[in-house]
C-alpha cells in the first residue's frame, strides 16, 4: 500500500551532494519538499532543478527546504549540477540524494509503473514539521512540475493549520478564504472581526486572517 496523506514520512539515511543525512534530522522543525527525478542528465529534470535553485528565498520565507532524489550516484549528481548551472538561470542550492540501489525510491513508491525500466516518476511529497505527509503530486516523466503550485499549497497548508479556514479553488495568497463549516455564525463573528459574506450556510467567505 502506498503512502497516504497524514502518514509519517518514512525516515532514511542516504548519501547526498551535501554529505550523509538522516532525513528526519535534516528536516528539523521546518517543512520539507522531497522530489524525485527519473535520472540525471535528462532535459526536463535539468530545467526543474534550475527552477528550484532559483526559489531559495521563497522556500526560506515558508520555513521550507527542498531535497531531490535520483537513482543515479552522487558523483553523477556533481557532474549534472555543472550542466544545470551552465544552462539554467540558477544552479543547485539543495542536496541531491544518490539512490543507485533504489532504496529511497522504493520506500516512497517512486518507481515508474509499466515503463519497462526502474527510473522514478516525478513525485512530490510536502512534509510538515511533525514529519507528516501533507501533500503528494505525481507527474509523468514527460511533464515538468509547476513549482508555483507547490509553493501555493504550502501557503494554504500553513494558513489553514493556524486559522479555522480553508482555501477555495485557484486561491492565491491574499485572496479571500472560506470559513470552516463547523463554526457557527456567532463563533465566526468572534474569530473574524472583518466579518464574512454568507453565500450559502455552508459557504462563507472572509478576508485572509493573517494579513
Amino acid at each position: 500500500m502506498g503512502l497516504r496523506l497524514g502518514d509519517t514520512a518514512p525516515n532514511f539515511t542516504a548519501e547526498t551532494t551535501e554529505g550523509t543525512i538522516d532525513f528526519h534530522t535534516w528536516l528539523g522543525d521546518g517543512w520539507g519538499v522531497l522530489m524525485s527525478h527519473p535520472a540525471d542528465f535528462t532535459p526536463v529534470c535539468t530545467t526543474e532543478l534550475g527552477t528550484v535553485g532559483g526559489l531559495d528565498s521563497e522556500f526560506a520565507k515558508r520555513n521550507a527546504k527542498a531535497i531531490v532524489v535520483s537513482v543515479d550516484s552522487v558523483d553523477d549528481h556533481y557532474k549534472w549540477s555543472q550542466d544545470i548551472a551552465e544552462t539554467q538561470r540558477s544552479g543547485v542550492t539543495f542536496p541531491i540524494i544518490g539512490d543507485p540501489e533504489r532504496k529511497v525510491s522504493e520506500l516512497y513508491d517512486m518507481i515508474h509503473p509499466n515503463e519497462g525500466d526502474t527510473s522514478t516518476v516525478r513525485s512530490v511529497f510536502v512534509i510538515d514539521p511533525n514529519k507528516k505527509i501533507r501533500m503528494t503530486l505525481t507527474y509523468p516523466k514527460s511533464a515538468g512540475r509547476n513549482f508555483a503550485e507547490i509553493l501555493r499549497v504550502i501557503d494554504s497548508l500553513q494558513l489553514t493549520d493556524n486559522y479555522k479556514v480553508t482555501t477555495p479553488a485557484d486561491w492565491q495568497n491574499g485572496d479571500d478564504v472560506i470559513v470552516l463549516p463547523s463554526l457557527s455564525n456567532d463563533e465566526a463573528e468572534k474569530l473574524f472581526p472583518a466579518g464574512f459574506t454568507e453565500l450559502k450556510p455552508y459557504l462563507r467567505m472572509t478576508k485572509q486572517p493573517n494579513l
